[in-house]
């Protein structure tokens, strides 16, 4: 039986999930010198959190909600990390450096699901590893240590997964979101509460230490855009990685680059070139790995 039939619906829905990643991370990289990350979490979820709450039929208790939480801040931690670097590195090498992740994920899954990992299932990461770096080619830049954030956010991120998988798995996706999006408003919230005092900060970054923007009709309407794609992503990826098998999901998750490029063009007029076409295959030729392998 081939995955592509063991496994529609998290393959889907990652697909799906790393599409509207890409575009919301245009939008917070192109809207940067404007709005703080805290103004966007917060005005987002405050837009987002009466969806899911309405979606879960106001059933958000949980039993596990221990784990819900640390999930949650899983995810916190990886936004945290990658976020403050984009308005500060390419956005193409931030991307590279987070999708690091697929390896993290397929070492955890072994380590702590149990997981039996195969030799196709490394192929197909480590190939949409070499699209990335056909994409990015991260070797010929100088480097420097913020490529290490979207390393770090890369690494919560893969914790997030395998805890969507070991202790959430039977947690509605759209409570997962309903929490996430709780966590982030709350985050949100102390961060504006703690600038508003007026701290002596030894450094200042306008993405992270801004002033808050009036909020007119044009930034209601990134907002929305915004609260509208990370509704799909907070449910898309809970649902992927409730797949008994996150290690193959986390295969699609390189699509991510594919989506960045197309979105690079639209916003920014990037235009791919022969290296990033050779990367495209790289990173489609490990989904089909993936996808044509057998049990």
């Amino acid at each position: 039986m081939t995955r592509l039939k063991a496994l529609p619906a998290g393959v889907l829905a990652i697909l799906g999930s790393v599409f509207a990643m890409a575009l919301a991370d245009a939008i917070i990289k192109a809207s940067a010198g404007g709005m703080t990350l805290w103004q966007i979490w917060v005005l987002r979820s405050a837009l987002v959190l009466p969806v899911l709450y309405l979606m879960a039929r106001g059933r958000v208790g949980l039993a596990s909600a221990a784990w819900v939480a640390l999930r949650s801040l899983a995810l916190v931690g990886m936004y945290l990390s990658m976020y403050p670097a984009l308005p500060l590195i390419d956005m193409a090498l931030a991307g590279a450096a987070f999708y690091t992740a697929p390896l993290f994920i397929v070492a955890l899954s072994a380590l702590i699901l149990g997981n039996r990992v195969t030799a196709r299932h490394w192929l197909a990461i480590l190939t949409g590893f070499a699209g990335l770096l056909a994409i990015v080619r991260p070797f010929g830049a100088a480097f420097t240590p913020l490529v290490l954030m979207p390393v770090a956010a890369a690494a919560f991120y893969a914790v997030s997964a395998i805890l969507t998988r070991a202790k959430c798995a039977t947690v509605a996706p759209v409570v997962l979101g309903f929490w996430l999006n709780l966590a982030f408003l709350g985050f949100g919230l102390a961060a504006l509460t703690l600038l508003s005092l007026g701290p002596d900060l030894p450094w200042d970054y306008p993405f992270l230490t801004g002033a808050w923007v009036p909020v007119t009709a044009e930034v209601w309407a990134v907002m929305a855009t915004l609260a509208l794609l990370m509704l799909g992503i907070a449910i898309g990826v809970a649902k992927a990685y409730q797949s008994p098998r996150p290690e193959v999901v986390a295969s699609f998750d390189y699509a991510y680059m594919i989506f960045a490029v197309f979105w690079g063009f639209i916003f920014f007029g990037e235009v791919p070139d022969i290296w990033t076409l050779v990367g495209t295959v790289l990173i489609t030729s490990g989904g089909l790995l993936v996808l044509t392998a057998r049990e």
